[in-house]
């Protein structure tokens, strides 16, 4: 008696699970349902919109206040080199200043030959019993051009010497040339002329000669000191 009971009731349990379904409901009712499911979703994505707007919000206030700091930093920056500029403004002028004087100088001894060495150099040359009675100097300068030599077949030079010799004897001049000429720097050594005369009853000759100093007799120490 129970075990048919059991079989009954299990049996409606197997048609139930293998004949088909039928939803019976009306479609504003499934409709209904399907527009809460749909609402649901909507509303996950809305917070989803809304959690990554407020991300992006905090990334941009934050961007904004480091940004701020940057600015202020360079700013603050910027003040410091504009007193150290102030500091400094008259810095240029005095290089400026500084470059011009340089430039003036080394343009205005250009033409610089020291003297000293050439003139120890003829008087180490001088023929016994000669000496020298005048010793004048013609040289070029940065604005005027040396003179052109006596000897119109010399190239030009720095500068022309001129001198006028006492000799108790009668001069050699072929070798009083020949010893102008063998000083460094120096060439076209030429005569002008020579005079008799006397000196407190002592027969004496004058000689008057010229010779050119070369362009390599300048100094050129304030170029080469501006160079280096």
């Amino acid at each position: 008696m129970s075990t048919m009971t059991r079989t009954q009731r299990a049996a409606p349990n197997f048609l139930t699970s293998t004949l088909p379904q039928v939803n019976l409901l009306p479609p504003e009712v499934r409709a209904a349902r399907g527009l809460v499911h749909t609402k649901r979703w909507l509303m996950i994505a809305l917070a989803f919109v809304v959690v990554l707007a407020a991300l992006g919000f905090g990334a941009a206030l934050y961007m904004k206040q480091v940004a701020n700091t940057e600015l202020a930093d360079a700013q603050a920056e910027t003040a410091q080199l504009k007193v150290a500029e102030a500091k400094y403004a008259d810095v240029p002028l005095v290089l400026n200043d500084l470059t011009r004087s340089a430039d003036a100088r080394r343009l205005g001894m250009s033409t610089e030959i020291l003297w000293k060495g050439y003139l120890d150099a003829v008087s180490a040359v001088l023929p016994p019993n000669v000496s020298i009675a005048s010793f004048t100097v013609i040289q070029g300068s940065p604005a005027i051009a040396a003179p052109a030599p006596a000897d119109r077949l010399a190239a030009q030079g720095a500068a022309t010497v001129s001198f006028t010799t006492d000799v108790v004897t009668i001069p050699d001049n072929a070798a009083w040339l020949d010893a102008l000429n063998s000083i460094p720097g120096f060439y076209g050594a030429t005569v002008l002329s020579e005079s008799l005369g006397t000196d407190r009853g002592t027969i004496s000759y004058g000689v008057t000669s010229t010779v050119q100093v070369a362009l390599s007799a300048y100094s050129g120490r304030f170029a080469a000191t501006e160079g280096n």
